[in-house]
Parts: structure tokens; C-alpha cells; sequence
């Protein structure tokens, strides 16, 4: 267990993970925690990462930053996706355990499973067939990360472990219009939109992918939780186990948001992976349950996104 005056770590702080980690410790009582923004310290220069380890020796490392998008930002940075994830991840689990690191929690997402596995996905079906292309780039560096943790434990006996979230959404979001994850780009759709008074919306593909969506905060409720409760090398599924299609995800945004026109779909564009549901028994058999039902968390989340001064430049 972490003492409450324990120095802890949050990589990403600004983000929206990050940031949920932060509320979350102090929700909790946790005093020590440090950050650093991407200014103070770039976390893809291993100089800087290993010398801010050397000095401040963080005794627990919440390992929330990331390179991310949706599936257009996915497609037109490749490159750019795998190396700063990459060397990013590395650099700050490489420095944590150079400089004793009692513990470690990295991060992932449910986009590094195969593009068809078996549905509900269980921990168990990584590297077991082929990745979604639109984010294999992206993906190739979460599982390269989490095998890192897993092999760090194996031959020097560390106690670092990985969380896999599915898509997740919520307060400090990232509201891009192009480069944003599919639940924030509709909130943003749909209320320019009903702002300017347009007749009808166009989504890209044909509205029929399952997806499953988990509220930040309960995440972060997640992530301390398994910081104090869980050590293995296996990854842990961070989800609710409940899917919804695209097009009932829409319906629900734009009634929300309160937006009357009419909703098209655009089927000469991708729709991505078909289904992606997490197997979430593990993490409820170790005792946790998320709390934040879709309806009541997308209400949170356009309550952010209207009080979000960045959102237009985001």
C-alpha cells in the first residue's frame, strides 16, 4: 500500500488520464504528488527523463503519458505515434528502475488486442492474432511498453504492472475536430451544430461498430486502486463490460447536447475494429466496479467541454 505521504509520480498530469489520477490521489489524501509539464521536462529526451529521476526519486510512478488520437490522427502520424510513444515509455520506466522505483502502473489501451479477438476480450488473447491497422503504430508501442513491465519483473524482480483502458472519456478531454477520440468529436459536433442552426450532421462509416466507453474518474479510481491491490505480469482490462453501437452513441450525444436535425453516415469512410469489448472479470474479481453510467457521464463530460476555454484550439 502507498503511504499517504508516499512521493508519487504522475507522467501526463495534464492530460485527461493524468489529470483524473491527480484528483483522484488527492480525493484520497495522498500529499506528495509530483509533475512536470511537457515544457519543464520532455519526456522523449532520455538526458532530462534520467536526471529528473536522479534528483527527485519518485517512490511510485503513474505512467499516464501518451502521443494519442483517434483514427485520422492515427492514419496521418504513424511514424510519429510509435516513436514518441516508444521512446517516451521507455525513458520513464527505464529511469524508474534505475533509481528503485517501488512500484510502477503503465498505462495501455484496449487497442493493442487483435483486431478480431474473441468477444468479451480477456487479458489472456494478447499477440494472438493481427492488430487494427488504422492504430497498429500506436499499439505496437503500448504492447512494447507493457512487455517491458512484464520483462523488468522477470529478471530483476520489480513489481510493475499495466492497466489496459478501454475508450474513455471525460473531464480535460482533447475536443480536436479531427484529431480527437470518437465520443469528444461528437460532443463537439453536435453542439457546433446546434449553435449554428445546421439541418443535419454526417458521420463517417455506416454507424454499426460496438463500442464501449468508461468515464475517466472511474479509471483513476481504478488505477490507485490497483497501485495498492494487484502485482502480476498480466495486464488488467479497465472497463464497464457494456457496448454500445455508433449510432446509438450518436443518437444519445445529440439528444444530450439537445441538437434536433438529422443524422447521416458517410460509408465510403472507415469504420474501424467492429467490436471492442473488454472482458472486465479480473479487475472485478480483484473487488472493483466502475460507478459512472454513459448517459450521466456524457452530461460530465458536455458540462466540461462548455467551461473547456481550449477547446477550440485543441
Amino acid at each position: 500500500m502507498m503511504e499517504k505521504n508516499a512521493k508519487i509520480y504522475v507522467a501526463g498530469h495534464r492530460g485527461m488520464v493524468g489529470s483524473a489520477i491527480v484528483r483522484e490521489l488527492e480525493r484520497q489524501g495522498y500529499t506528495n504528488i509530483i509533475t512536470r509539464t511537457h515544457k519543464e521536462l520532455d519526456l522523449c529526451r532520455q538526458d532530462d527523463v534520467e536526471r529528473f529521476f536522479e534528483e527527485e526519486k519518485p517512490e511510485y510512478v503513474f505512467l499516464a503519458a501518451a502521443k494519442v488520437g483517434g483514427i485520422a490522427a492515427n492514419n496521418d502520424a504513424l511514424a510519429d505515434f510509435m516513436y514518441d510513444n516508444m521512446i517516451l515509455e521507455m525513458n520513464v520506466i527505464h529511469s524508474a528502475w534505475k533509481n528503485g522505483c517501488k512500484k510502477l502502473e503503465f498505462l495501455g489501451s484496449s487497442c493493442i488486442y487483435p483486431r478480431m479477438a474473441p468477444q468479451p476480450m480477456k487479458e489472456s488473447c494478447l499477440l494472438t492474432g493481427e492488430l487494427e491497422k488504422t492504430n497498429e503504430a500506436y499499439a505496437l508501442a503500448k504492447i512494447s511498453g507493457l512487455k517491458y513491465c512484464e520483462f523488468l519483473n522477470r529478471q530483476y524482480g520489480t513489481d510493475y504492472i499495466s492497466v489496459m483502458p478501454t475508450n474513455l472519456y471525460g473531464p480535460n478531454d482533447n475536443y480536436h475536430p479531427r484529431h480527437s477520440h470518437v465520443l469528444p468529436a461528437l460532443i463537439r459536433r453536435f453542439h457546433e451544430a446546434k449553435e449554428q442552426c445546421l439541418p443535419e450532421v454526417t458521420c463517417w462509416g455506416d454507424g454499426s461498430p460496438l463500442r464501449e466507453f468508461l468515464y475517466v474518474d472511474d479509471l483513476a479510481d481504478l488505477c490507485v486502486f490497483l497501485m495498492n491491490n494487484y502485482s502480476g505480469n498480466e495486464t488488467v482490462n479497465a472497463g464497464c463490460g457494456k457496448e454500445i453501437t455508433i449510432k446509438e452513441l450518436t443518437a444519445l450525444v445529440a439528444e444530450i447536447i439537445g441538437y434536433k436535425g438529422e443524422i447521416k453516415w458517410d460509408t465510403s469512410m472507415p469504420n474501424g475494429t467492429p467490436r471492442k469489448l473488454l472482458d472486465v472479470s479480473k479487475a472485478e474479481s480483484l473487488g472493483w466496479k466502475y460507478k459512472t453510467e454513459l448517459p450521466d457521464g456524457i452530461r460530465l463530460s458536455y458540462e466540461d467541454f462548455l467551461n473547456n476555454p481550449m477547446r477550440a484550439e485543441r
